[in-house]
């Protein structure tokens, strides 16, 4: 099996690409880098991935590679580049959005037409739901996002029905909900508040805390694509959630459980963050045989440790050499 991996320097692209690499598949991977935060977090992702015999990696947007020759034998694409985070989606950084999330994934799927590829799955998110209008939510509700990420993130997955039912090309998307665990993004809540507790600094909270996520471990959202290149009918779209809903509040107690007393510091909430999320997977485990393995306090203690032993940037720089390997 010979896979390309979009975004594979990120959180969830790097775990998925290691995961592919163990189960025997030779993989494409891809990532263009892009400043949302520090590359030396990006480079340290790849560390088990750079090298390995049965992998080649490309620096490089899909906007301007040549997609014709990444998809030569490529039997399953995993499409998980993406411009993340709510916040930052607004106002003259929405250009960004539109090239990273709307105008790279129509580049790769006229591309993947062209070619005999068995699945694409996308990397798509809750975020599409906005204020949903029932919870847990089905696939079925109407989405209604409230910020431009997830606006580019919807527009994205027509894209991918699109390419369905014109060209019979085989996409699946994939909702995640707020996936976290090791190597998580440094902007996502659960990593600013591990950071801040580490260093001893004031946990910032945006809003009063009672806005709830639906939690989703990264290993779950690994599994999750891995079903889906395996067993998802085309044009389907589907729910990955944790089963765990719980408010800011309560992620801070759990830490505290395991850390100590945390100060916190309390900011005004932005615009765009939808007051809560959580997911009907009832689709995905009928279907796919999905079922999370991994419950919040078992995450949170997994995430923990990895951020004792993360690396400092000067040794991050020196830690991974960017290769071509051997596929």
């Amino acid at each position: 099996m010979r896979v390309l991996v979009t975004g594979a320097a990120g959180f969830i692209g790097s775990h998925l690409s290691e995961a592919l690499l163990e189960r025997g598949a030779e993989v494409v991977a891809t990532d263009c880098f892009t400043e949302y935060y520090p590359r030396w977090l990006k480079e340290l992702n790849l560390s088990e991935v750079i090298g390995h015999p049965r992998c080649r990696f490309v620096e490089g947007d899909l906007t301007e590679l040549d997609l014709a020759s990444l998809l030569n034998r490529v039997d399953y694409i995993f499409h998980q580049a993406a411009q993340p985070g709510v916040r930052a989606s607004w106002g003259a950084t929405f250009e960004c959005y539109i090239h990273n999330n709307v105008l790279a994934t129509q580049r790769l799927l006229e591309a993947a037409k062209h070619h005999p590829i068995r699945k694409v799955v996308y990397a798509s998110s809750s975020s599409v739901y906005g204020n949903a209008e029932t919870y847990p939510t089905p696939e079925g509700v109407t989405p209604q996002p409230v910020s431009p990420y997830g606006v580019t993130k919807l527009a994205a997955e027509h894209l991918c029905s699109l390419y369905w039912r014109e060209f019979s090309l085989p996409v699946v998307s994939l909702r995640y909900f707020t996936a976290y665990g090791p190597r998580q993004r440094p902007d996502m809540a659960m990593s600013r508040f591990i950071r801040a507790a580490l260093d001893g600094c004031p946990i910032e909270i945006y809003g009063g805390g009672q806005q709830s996520r639906d939690f989703t471990y990264v290993d779950d959202i690994v599994t999750a694509n891995l079903l889906a290149a395996e067993k998802a009918p085309p044009g389907r779209i589907y729910n990955i959630g944790g089963g765990v809903e719980v408010t800011v509040n309560e992620i801070v107690r759990t830490l505290e459980r395991q850390i100590g007393t945390l100060r916190t510091l309390r900011q005004e909430e932005g615009p765009g963050e939808a007051r809560r999320t959580s997911a009907d997977t009832s689709l995905a485990r009928k279907e796919l045989g999905y079922r999370p393995r991994v419950g919040l306090e078992e995450g949170l203690t997994r995430q923990l440790g990895s951020a004792h032993r993360r690396l400092q940037p000067e040794h991050g720089l020196a830690a991974v050499r960017l290769g071509t390997g051997a596929p």
